[in-house]
């Protein structure tokens, strides 16, 4: 299957989306700072009071639970509605689902009141999205990707969107179809932000193209790709962090391709 890896890149960077980002406090520079160094636009707006008029002007919205707050689940919801009364590409994080019961009750909410476009997690939190009885470790997961698989399947149906799940090999699942990428390095996981991040690049592979299969695959690719990149200069997650917003902002869209390993 041609996934227009390159083709997607360029006309990312040559459009520059306005990503709109309602995340969490660890990652919100870093999220940042990565949306513009693979050439997109970051802004992060929570307020009820402004989301809707944000959305209104961004090419696509991203929706991360990392620190919850009433306040912020009422600008989620309000976002979330917002987007797909204006057919605006939505990726929901679902960080830590499973962790909590409040943290499980936004994720119906938000679910049920405006699916989303894509949902892009680690293997434990598509499990606990898709209502299996799963043991999570925090924010982190305890469950292999491709483990995951029926359960995005699962949620694909469900919500009839794209699920992606990251880990060491990302499992990026439409329906029937289903795309590995084998892309990455472990000390991803020993950086905070990276999934984070993975979210944030996908809503703006999204909001430039409008197959969200194509542009969950894309951005799979581009994290995995630009962490191997990063890990030539840098095997530490202090300098790491550096140089994988290097590697994003270097990264050309022909070795981009050349360098993507998608089954």
């Amino acid at each position: 299957m041609n996934f227009k890896i390159a083709s997607n890149l360029t006309e990312l960077r040559a459009k520059s989306p306005l990503v709109q980002n309602i995340t969490n406090f660890v990652v919100m520079n870093y999220t940042a700072n990565a949306l513009l160094a693979i050439g997109a636009s970051p802004v992060m707006a929570h307020a009820a009071e402004e989301v809707e008029d944000m959305v209104s002007i961004a090419g696509a919205l991203v929706v991360n639970i990392g620190t919850l707050s009433p306040q912020w689940v009422e600008g989620m919801k309000k976002a979330m509605l917002a987007a797909r009364k204006l057919n605006k590409p939505i990726v929901l994080d679902p960080v830590g689902a499973g962790a909590t019961p409040y943290r499980n009750s936004v994720l119906s909410e938000l679910l049920t009141s405006a699916p989303p476009t894509l949902i892009r997690g680690n293997g434990s939190e598509i499990l606990a999205l898709a209502g299996a009885n799963v043991q999570t470790k925090g924010v982190d997961s305890t469950t292999n990707s491709t483990d995951s698989l029926q359960a995005a399947k699962l949620l694909s149906e469900q919500f009839g969107c794209v699920v992606s799940v990251s880990g060491a090999t990302d499992v990026i699942v439409s329906g029937d179809k289903v795309a590995y990428v084998q892309n990455g390095v472990s000390l991803m996981t020993r950086v905070t932000g990276m999934g984070c991040s993975a979210s944030a690049i996908a809503g703006a592979f999204c909001a430039i193209q409008p197959d969200v299969f194509q542009a969950a695959v894309s951005a799979a690719v581009t994290m995995g790709v630009c962490g191997e990149k990063a890990f030539e200069k840098a095997q530490s997650p202090g300098s790491f962090q550096i140089a994988f917003l290097d590697a994003l902002a270097e990264i050309t869209a022909e070795e981009l391709e050349l360098l993507a390993v998608v089954k």
